[in-house]
């Protein structure tokens, strides 16, 4: 059985830290100090999933956009002051919260982990594929339905989940209760990436895994390379999935004015 979620969310506890702490204007805590309240509260919930949420939380942080690409502007809660270290936001003194990634920006992409086999191709009319990774896996993450029936992200933190320093593209629990680890590739997929699905899967296994709780493998990418099918033959618990991008346009009639 999969480790149990708590009845409120993470960033509802999160409030519910702040409130006992009295935090007043200005004054700092540390990722530390978060990590060991959660630690005596709420022991179940990984310190992974309670730093990528104090990093969406941080308004000034360009990588609150790898857990969130749009925000509403409700997470916009703390001002990272330094490595580690934060303070409440204040609207109208710090500058604007950073909320949305804008489409061809590079220096937006700062910190972003390069996909070692991401081709550099836009988009075009008719195109079958993303242009972007983090496209397809917002896509994927709100409709895991259409990987598995029953497929749903693992707590609050199973997008771009902290996997010892690396990030899972998602983590996921299947209607069974096996921990399941989607590895993606916006184009082609090539044989390299089983090492990173592999080490992803064993560090699940490692660290938030019960005993005897399966944990599978998924690579989604648009084609897969002779070489990946290859290496996943004789490999226990990895599928293999190809996805397809397909839009469908259809002429509406214009309304009909009376005749004058």
């Amino acid at each position: 059985m999969p480790k149990a979620i708590y009845e409120k969310t993470v960033r509802q506890l999160m409030l519910d830290m702040f409130e006992e702490w009295q935090l007043q204007p200005g004054q700092v805590f540390t990722k530390t100090r978060a990590l060991d309240w959660f630690a005596s509260n709420y022991p179940k919930l990984q310190p992974g999933t309670i730093g990528a949420h104090l990093v969406l939380m941080a308004t000034n942080n360009k990588s609150r956009l790898h857990h969130h690409p749009k925000s509403n502007g409700a997470d916009d809660l703390l001002f990272r002051v330094a490595v580690g270290q934060f303070r409440r936001y204040e609207p109208g003194t710090d500058p604007a919260p950073i909320r949305e990634l804008v489409e061809g920006d590079i220096a937006a992409e700062e910190g972003r982990e390069p996909e070692d086999d991401e081709d550099d191709v836009d988009a075009a009319a008719g195109s079958t594929e993303f242009l972007l990774e983090r496209d397809l896996q917002n896509y994927l993450a709100r409709n895991l339905d259409t990987i598995e029936s029953g497929l749903r992200l693992y707590e609050d933190g199973g997008l771009e989940f902290d996997a010892g320093g690396r990030r899972i593209d998602i983590l996921a629990l299947d209607r069974a209760g096996a921990f399941v680890v989607l590895e993606l590739k916006v184009s082609k997929g090539y044989d390299r990436v089983v090492g990173q699905l592999l080490r992803y899967m064993n560090w699940v296994r490692t660290n938030l895994a019960e005993s005897g709780q399966r944990v599978r493998g998924m690579i989604v990418c648009r084609t897969m390379s002779d070489d990946l099918q290859l290496a996943c033959a004789s490999i226990p618990d990895v599928e293999l999935l190809e996805y397809k991008l397909s839009v469908t346009v259809s002429k509406v009639n214009a309304t009909k004015l009376p005749v004058t």
